[in-house]
C-alpha cells in the first residue's frame, strides 16, 4: 500500500506485547472509555432500562479478541454465542476497552466474574448493545526500536490529521487468500473457491496445516484429510466432511460455512477494489470524487449524509446496484484488471452472499494526533473513526 506522506520513517515495531497497544473505544455520545475506570449509565449518558432482558457492561480485556472473551464470559453465565453483542470489535494483541450486553433476564453480578486479561468495569440493565453502535476508537500506542523517531513529528504534521483509509490486511485473512476465494465466488467457480479455501497455504503459519493442505492439493483425498486437518479448523472439516459423502457438491459445501464467514470473502473483494483505487489515487494525487459524505458532532464521517458535495470524498465499495458514474474510473480499472463486473455481485446461484455495494471514505480523518519520542522509543496517541485501521496510520509512520 503506497503510503500518503513522502517523509522518511521512523522504523521501529508495534505491538511487541499487548500493554503497547491501548484501546479505548468512542460511545455513541462520544464519550471515550477509559482503562481502569468503573462506569455507570448515567455516566456515558446512557438510559438504563430497569426491566431491561439484557445487561450492558463496560469490557476491559488484555489479549483476547472480543468474540472469545465474550463467549468465554457467556459460557461462565450459562449462555451461548447468540447472548452476546458488542458495538465494535477489537484487536486481541492489545489492552481494550469496551461495550458489550449479554442477555440475561435475571440479577447477576458481572464484577462477580474471575477471568484472567478480563474485567468488568461497570454494568446497567438495557435493551442490548448492538454492533456499530460505537463512533471510533482512541488509541495510545509504543513503537519500540525506532532507529529514527525523530521523524515522528515531521510525519504528523505532512498527513494534517488525515490518513489513507486502506483495509488491513486482517481483512483479507490470516492467509491472505480471502479476496482470491472472493473472486472464484463471484465468477460461479465454486470449485475454486473451496479448493483454494481448504489448499491455499501460501501464508499459512503452522507447519502441521500447511502440509495437510498441500496433501489434499496432491491427492483430493477429502474423507482422508479428516484424519489430518486439525479438529481446530472446524469450518474446513465441515466442508471435508461434506464433500466425503457428496463429491462435486462444491457450492452447498461453502454453505456448511457460517454466513458471516462466506460474506467475508465477498468483502474482501470489494476492499481489495478499493484499496487498489486509493493507491492509484494517491500515486496521482486525486481525491476528486462524485460523491461525499458530510460529518457527525464528533468531526467523524457521518455515512447517513452522502451527496454531491461534503467534506471527506468517498470511493466505492462496488455491488450489484452500485453506479458507474459514482464508482468512478479507478474502480472501474481494478474491475477490468480482476475481470469482474458489478452485476456479479448478485450472485445468483448464492443470494444470500449477495452485495448491493456502499461507500467508503477515501482519506480517514485523524483526531488528536500527538507523538513523543524517547531516544528510540515512539509514542503515539490518536482518535480514529470505526472501519479506520489503527495499522495503516503505523505504517505512514514506521513505514
Amino acid at each position: 500500500m503506497l503510503p500518503l506522506s513522502k517523509h522518511a520513517g521512523t522504523g521501529g515495531r508495534a505491538k511487541r506485547t499487548p500493554d503497547d497497544f491501548v484501546v479505548k473505544e468512542i460511545t455513541d455520545r462520544g464519550v471515550v472509555l477509559q482503562p481502569n475506570t468503573s462506569y455507570d449509565a448515567r455516566a456515558l449518558g446512557i438510559e438504563e432500562v430497569p426491566d431491561g432482558k439484557f445487561i450492558s457492561f463496560v469490557l476491559q480485556k488484555r489479549d483476547w479478541n472480543t468474540v472469545d472473551a465474550l463467549l468465554a464470559i457467556a459460557k461462565k453465565m450459562g449462555h451461548g454465542r447468540k447472548s452476546i453483542a458488542y458495538a465494535g470489535s477489537k484487536d486481541k494483541r492489545s489492552v481494550s476497552v469496551q461495550l458489550a450486553s449479554i442477555f440475561h433476564a435475571t440479577p447477576f453480578d458481572m464484577g462477580s466474574l474471575r477471568m484472567s486479561g478480563i474485567s468488568i468495569n461497570g454494568q446497567w440493565r438495557s435493551n442490548g448493545v448492538e454492533l456499530g453502535q460505537d463512533l471510533g476508537n482512541a488509541f495510545e500506542v509504543r513503537i519500540a526500536d525506532a532507529e529514527h523517531a525523530e521523524n515522528a513529528a515531521a510525519i504528523a504534521d505532512e498527513l494534517a490529521g488525515r490518513m489513507p483509509n486502506y483495509f488491513g490486511e486482517q481483512r483479507f485473512g490470516e492467509r491472505g487468500n480471502n479476496a482470491s476465494i472472493g473472486v472464484s465466488i463471484l465468477r460461479g467457480d465454486f470449485e475454486g473457491a473451496v479448493m483454494e479455501y481448504l489448499t491455499g497455504a501460501g501464508g499459512e503459519r503452522n507447519e502441521r496445516v500447511r502440509e495437510a493442505r498441500r496433501q489434499l492439493k496432491d491427492s483430493l483425498d477429502f474423507a482422508g484429510a479428516l484424519s489430518s486437518f486439525p479438529r481446530f479448523l472446524r469450518g474446513e472439516r465441515k466442508v471435508l466432511y461434506y464433500l466425503s459423502k457428496y463429491p462435486g457438491n462444491y457450492a452447498n459445501a461453502l454453505r456448511l460455512l457460517p454466513r458471516g464467514i462466506a460474506m467475508m470473502f465477498i468483502h474482501a473483494v470489494q476492499s481489495q477494489v478499493f484499496n487498489e483505487e486509493l493507491e492509484q489515487r494517491i500515486r496521482n494525487q486525486d481525491f476528486r470524487s462524485a460523491v461525499y459524505s458530510g460529518s457527525d458532532f464528533y468531526g467523524f464521517p457521518d455515512m447517513e449524509s452522502i451527496g454531491p458535495s461534503g467534506d471527506f470524498a468517498l470511493g466505492s465499495l462496488v455491488g450489484y446496484e452500485s453506479k458507474v458514474e459514482e464508482m468512478g474510473e479507478y474502480a472501474e480499472e481494478s474491475m477490468e484488471r480482476m475481470e469482474l463486473s458489478k452485476e456479479q455481485f448478485a450472485i445468483k446461484p448464492m443470494p444470500e452472499l449477495a452485495m448491493k455495494g456502499a461507500f467508503r471514505p477515501l482519506l480517514s480523518p485523524v483526531k488528536e494526533l500527538a507523538c513523543r519520542a524517547d531516544g528510540s522509543a515512539l509514542s503515539l496517541s490518536f482518535s480514529l473513526p470505526k472501519g479506520a485501521y489503527a495499522t495503516v496510520l503505523l505504517a505512514e509512520f514506521i513505514k
